[in-house]
């Protein structure tokens, strides 16, 4: 008796064992490569599309998109790249690593200047307004020659002719998120970021939003990485879906 117990106990634990290898050997990991500014609304979509099915598991990983276009190009085991700016898209499509057929405009966004909370500057969005004599500390923003967020806020800068007098004043980071926690920690006076990083922290306020041709559209794309991996598909299209829109919108996004 005790040996038919064993054997009975045994083949269960077996097919146990060959249930669950044949789960994982069929489930299929998706990395997103995706800009740091969609951290928030991004983790919150792959959450809400990994309880709804069990086949495809989604991770991300978050940093500039010139950072991640570069990893992706050193050969780094991304699925699908969601960027902040076309300059890198482009980049990696001319490599031929991107499948461009699946390449599309995913979100907008707008950069805004912000400060420590309470810190009552008063900063008057006009061209002939002296900014950099208002400016007692530094300005932090991404850097402009790398970082989308940077590049976006140098063009805007230069539009209200107030690049020449800030640049000494100017503190480069390696991502949007680096330069929201440098005015956060009041290591900054002012800051420029996306209006989406703004809004996720309780410890910064907006003091002034550039106009809308002051800079080129702020447009995230979004496509999967060669080889196409058959999961991916899944994730592009749920990263479109009305589920995962209401969430860019939660954050302030403006999804296209």
């Amino acid at each position: 008796m005790m040996n038919r117990k064993r054997s009975a106990f045994k083949f269960l634990l077996l097919c146990c064992l060959l249930f669950c290898s044949r789960t994982t050997l069929a489930r299929q990991d998706v990395l997103i490569f995706a800009a740091a500014s969609t951290r928030n609304a991004v983790s919150e979509i792959i959450k809400l599309f990994n309880a709804s099915q069990d086949d495809v598991r989604v991770k991300a990983s978050f940093a500039s998109s010139s950072l991640l276009a570069k990893q992706i190009m050193a050969g780094a085991p991304a699925h699908i790249y969601l960027s902040a700016n076309p300059r890198w898209m482009d980049y990696l499509q001319s490599k031929q690593l991107i499948d461009a057929t699946t390449r599309k405009t995913l979100l907008g966004n707008q950069i805004v200047l912000i400060s420590p909370q309470g810190s009552k500057l008063d900063i008057s969005m006009h061209n002939d307004f002296d900014f950099a004599a208002h400016l007692k500390g530094r300005l932090c923003m991404g850097d402009p020659d790398h970082v989308p967020a940077g590049t976006y806020a140098k063009q805007a800068l230069q539009h209200m002719q107030w690049w020449d007098g800030v640049k000494p004043k100017l503190v480069g980071t390696k991502d949007v998120r680096a330069a929201l926690a440098l005015v956060e920690r009041g290591e900054c006076d002012v800051g420029v970021v996306y209006a989406t990083d703004a809004g996720v922290s309780s410890r910064v306020e907006v003091i002034g939003r550039f106009p809308e041709d002051s800079h080129a559209p702020v447009e995230y794309r979004v496509a999967s990485v060669l080889p196409v991996l058959k999961g991916a598909q899944q994730v592009l299209t749920y990263l479109s879906s009305p589920a995962a829109q209401v969430v860019y919108q939660k954050y302030g996004f403006i999804p296209r």
